[in-house]
């Protein structure tokens, strides 16, 4: 009996501390919600100056999400099949942007692109990435592409490796095996990174604001287009700019938790 009673008191603290924080965590995005009444929202998502900013974020975020794909494909496998010198050492580089800060992370792409050769080389042949769109995809890249890499990462362990041979068996090619049998079997986790990517590339902020900057109708995206309109007063087109986001991270957030991204990430 008394073991049964410590177990609902423990059952009712546990409990009613999610609940806590699952109201902690709602009420500020209500209170962003409900801030604007819906007419005054709708003529704020009308305006060309929010256009713009929905636009260039879903733009920049599709191309900085294929960016990810393409690289973290064969960085993934090569992490989750092989073994080489050094494997340890890059796991820990490629995981850093997750702790560094994004401010930090763009101060580091500023100076690269902005000060060193090689950023000179590349504008010099048309490529400039200081105060540009094409510098919020290389942010977006930069800070997203973790997520992405330990997300294929998961998916590629927990694909028992039999399958490949078994396909190189029946004569395909370890190319043949990991396109046809690897990749169609990782098709979760595929989807699951390629949404939280895509949706944080949208929500990318701290970077893309040192790399990029903050110019209207230039580099504004939603986030951008966020700090700008509270800087100045404008607090209906914020809101605005804040909905849109809080909607995409609540479709993104639903569309993870259905293929079990959570559980390959961490």
């Amino acid at each position: 009996m008394l073991k049964k009673l410590k177990h609902s008191k423990i059952k009712a603290i546990t409990v009613l501390s999610s609940l806590f924080l699952a109201i902690f965590i709602s009420v500020p995005i209500i209170c962003v919600v409900t801030h604007t009444t819906l007419s005054a929202l709708m003529t704020s998502l009308a305006s060309e100056e929010i256009q713009f900013a929905i636009r260039l974020s879903l733009e920049t975020a599709a191309i900085s999400t294929i960016m990810c794909i393409a690289i973290s494909v064969p960085a993934a496998y090569a992490l989750a099949r092989y073994d080489f010198f050094g494997k340890s050492v890059i796991n820990t580089i490629l995981d850093a942007p997750l702790a560094l800060p994004p401010l930090v992370a763009g101060v580091g792409l500023l100076i690269l692109f902005g000060t060193t050769s090689f950023g000179k080389a590349l504008a010099d042949a048309g490529l400039v990435f200081v105060f540009t769109p094409y510098g919020i995809v290389i942010a977006q890249f930069f800070v997203n592409v973790p997520f992405m890499l330990r997300i294929l990462r998961g998916t590629f362990q927990s694909i028992n490796p039999r399958y490949e041979h078994v396909a190189e068996t029946l004569g395909c090619t370890r190319a043949q095996a990991f396109w046809h049998v690897t990749l169609p079997m990782s098709k979760n986790g595929f989807l699951a990174g390629s949404v939280i990517t895509w949706s944080k590339g949208i929500g990318e902020f701290g970077a893309a604001l040192m790399l990029a900057g903050a110019t209207r109708m230039k580099t504004e995206t939603l986030p951008i287009s966020v700090f700008l309109n509270m800087s100045c007063g404008e607090l209906d087109l914020a809101i605005a700019a804040a909905t849109i986001l809080i909607i995409i991270s609540l479709i993104s957030l639903f569309a993870f938790e259905r293929y079990g991204g959570f559980a390959q990430v961490f």
